[in-house]
């Protein structure tokens, strides 16, 4: 007799525990309350450019080991896309300076000793001096761990922590930039390859990983949304639709894959992370430059990641608070003049009409990477023996990241896997 599992929820932590458990000969029942899948990492086709664009701009590297291996098992990991070796494009837009910095393609930070390879104007005392980040605790802020100034901090630490915490890096928890930079910086090249969906998130991520649950008779339902948990006798024991409800057997399992907020508002007494941060993305319907890298750090602007797809460049800013009222008009255009800048396109076409373009804010996109934030978030097991937490606001010892999002998921179905 097959055993059931619901998971509540088809972002990426949702199907990646979907995708584990019909694989091991579960049946399986996703109930998604929105009209699609994927959560923050989807595609949709949007009218103001014309182009099927990403809710936001996201990138794996190759050492992050749950997204590449869940890309595997859908069949899409030829979809992730990037350079044969660990490189990565700077433009300073104060002073005009570009580099490249060269991780290579070992299991070794070998890199360090190369000066040619390293941040430019920076010496092997620089990275060492981020050795006390590397093993810090997660209550300790960034700020009181390491200084948070000089040449290195401005052209590479500040905009990676500020990619990957959401939050400015002096405030954030100094134990989730750790886990970090042993995953990248001192993973070596190898780990640190960078891959993007080049035919957008919900292409390679999501779209492929419904079609495989439903080929192996899964349920995938849209515009579900859970209401309530019922419990007894410590376990869950009924799903509340609202319109309709579901009884669980006794060996059925939940999987609570949904925000940390609606989380929050199912589970009593739930500890869960309460400060969010936005972030803003800008798309642009233009052809990118002849020999313009796909993905560019920018320092000194207003940008932070510069993105070319083919038919389009797109932007990510992190940590956009102050960005949230600012009249959308006014923003494309202040984005637009640093992505020209950027990529060398003429200032006549930066001062010119704008082409297409979209703005894309995400109020509350990632919870706070504080050590206070993160203390709140909680693990995958709670006091229901049947129930399990997934998603990238839980303890996944990352930040919020497609990496941390799919290991949690792959954390709850190992779970699940367990039950007696």
């Amino acid at each position: 007799m097959l055993r059931t599992v619901h998971i509540i929820g088809a972002g990426l932590s949702g199907l990646s525990a979907a995708v584990r458990l019909v694989r091991e000969g579960w049946q399986v029942h996703v109930h998604e309350a929105t009209k699609s899948a994927g959560g923050r990492c989807r595609s949709y086709f949007d009218s103001a450019v014309g182009l099927n664009i990403d809710n936001g701009n996201h990138l794996v590297l190759s050492g992050n080991r749950h997204a590449v291996a869940y890309a595997r098992s859908i069949g899409t990991e030829a979809g992730l896309v990037g350079p044969e070796r660990a490189q990565f494009h700077f433009v300073d837009l104060k002073s005009g300076k570009t580099w490249l910095l060269d991780l290579g393609d070992s299991r070794f930070p070998f890199w360090l000793f190369d000066s040619t390879r390293r941040v430019p104007d920076t010496s092997i005392g620089d990275y060492l001096a981020l050795s006390p980040l590397v093993w810090a605790g997660t209550d300790k802020a960034i700020g009181d761990t390491i200084a948070c100034k000089g040449t290195l901090y401005d052209r590479l630490i500040q905009p990676l922590l500020l990619a990957a915490l959401n939050v400015d890096p002096p405030l954030g928890s100094a134990g989730l930039a750790g886990a970090i930079v042993r995953e990248t910086l001192m993973a070596g090249g190898q780990a640190c390859r960078p891959l993007i969906a080049r035919d957008g998130l919900s292409a390679v991520l999501v779209e492929p990983a419904i079609d495989l649950l439903r080929e192996k008779g899964a349920t995938v339902n849209f515009t579900h949304e859970l209401h309530r948990l019922e419990m007894s006798g410590g376990r869950i024991s009924g799903l509340d639709f609202g319109s309709d409800r579901t009884t669980l057997d006794e060996g059925d399992a939940v999987v609570l894959a949904v925000p940390a907020r609606p989380a929050a508002g199912l589970v009593p007494d739930l500890s869960s992370p309460n400060k969010f941060r936005p972030i803003v993305n800008a798309h642009f319907r233009y052809d990118p430059p002849k020999d313009m890298p796909p993905m560019m750090g920018v320092v000194g602007g207003l940008i932070e990641w510069l993105f070319a797809f083919p038919d389009r460049l797109s932007v990510t800013i992190s940590d956009a608070e102050r960005l949230v009222n600012v009249p959308r008009e006014e923003l494309a255009r202040s984005i637009w003049r640093d992505i020209c800048k950027a990529a060398g396109i003429s200032n006549e076409i930066a001062e010119g009409p704008l082409p297409p373009w979209q703005i894309v804010r995400e109020r509350r996109a990632t919870f706070e990477a504080t050590p206070e934030q993160h203390a709140m978030r909680p693990g995958p097991v709670t006091s229901w023996k049947n129930l399990f937490l997934a998603g990238d606001w839980t303890d996944t010892g990352l930040p919020a990241t497609i990496e941390g999002s799919i290991r949690s998921g792959d954390r709850a179905a190992d779970l699940v896997l367990k039950m007696p």
